[in-house]
């Protein structure tokens, strides 16, 4: 691939988006940096003109759960710049909780940002992809492959992506379009903080899950502070962009590697059990 290529990016006002973006840019890329709201761009914009690289990073505004959006800025992408050489699926929103607390309403929420998103991205990307011969990475999670308490319809619409990716990927070789999904565990980003609930609420109307919710956030602030840089996730998808051909399964870390594979090795699903259960108590 040429140093003229393109890349659109979805969620890049901050982690693995943005560091993304970045380091696309720095490897010669043209990276169009996309965002619901792009009057959040300046963290974006001061990293990539730090870098050096302010004049191969793009933004613009793009709603992966909005398909007029989402053709608004493909047909502005091929206007300006001719080809869509690769698309990374990293726009998502975390929800912590579980289903007899919460709501259906909740769940089809987390699932239209999380996976319906990825999907009506991909799809509405895959003819340039085809015209370019180029590569679709999706930002998945370790939770796309391992189910995590309290993270229900996260999990859910993770291995929905997983799945989804997993039966995309012969068939896009078909047509010259390489697919590969990229496992984070806990990257020091936004993510969490921008869950949009407030986790103190959460835990007091928790009822009888209150010990076992009071475990998992224990444990999973401990897990995030040792959590990777959005820049060491990051790596691995630019892995993915530059690869002549790129493993269809990246984790972004020995950790995640790790803790993956205990699911992909787990026939009967007890080594999973035997690895959450104690999360929740």
């Amino acid at each position: 691939m040429t140093s003229s290529n393109t890349v659109l990016i979805t969620g890049t006002s901050s982690g693995i988006g943005l560091a993304a973006a970045v380091a696309a840019a720095e490897a010669g890329w043209t990276a169009i940096a996309t965002m619901r709201d792009t009057g959040k761009a300046g963290a974006l914009l001061q990293a990539a003109a730090e870098a050096g690289v302010a004049d191969r990073v793009q933004v613009k505004r793009l709603d992966v759960t909005d398909a007029g959006s989402i053709t608004a800025c493909l047909d502005e992408v091929i206007a300006e710049h001719g080809r869509l050489d690769a698309l990374v699926n990293n726009a998502g929103a975390a929800q912590v909780g579980t289903i007899e607390q919460g709501s259906i309403d909740d769940v089809r929420a987390a699932m239209e940002v999380n996976f319906f998103g990825v999907v009506a991205a991909t799809r509405a990307a895959l003819p340039h992809l085809r015209a370019a011969r180029g590569r679709v990475i999706t930002i998945t999670s370790v939770g796309g492959v391992v189910g995590q308490p309290f993270n229900e319809a996260y999990c859910a619409a993770k291995f929905a992506v997983e799945g989804f990716m997993e039966s995309l990927a012969p068939v896009a070789a078909t047509v010259g379009v390489e697919v590969t999904v990229v496992e984070p565990g806990a990257v020091a980003s936004e993510f969490v903080a921008n869950l949009g609930q407030d986790l103190d609420g959460v835990l007091a109307t928790a009822g009888p899950y209150t010990p076992a919710l009071q475990a998992y956030l224990a444990r999973t602030r401990q897990s995030f502070a040792n959590a990777q840089t959005p820049a060491e996730a990051a790596a691995p998808v630019i892995e993915a962009l530059t690869a002549e051909h790129p493993a269809f399964r990246i984790q972004t870390s020995a950790w995640a590697r790790d803790f993956v594979g205990v699911k992909l090795a787990d026939l009967d699903g007890s080594a999973v059990r035997n690895l959450t259960g104690p999360w929740v108590r």
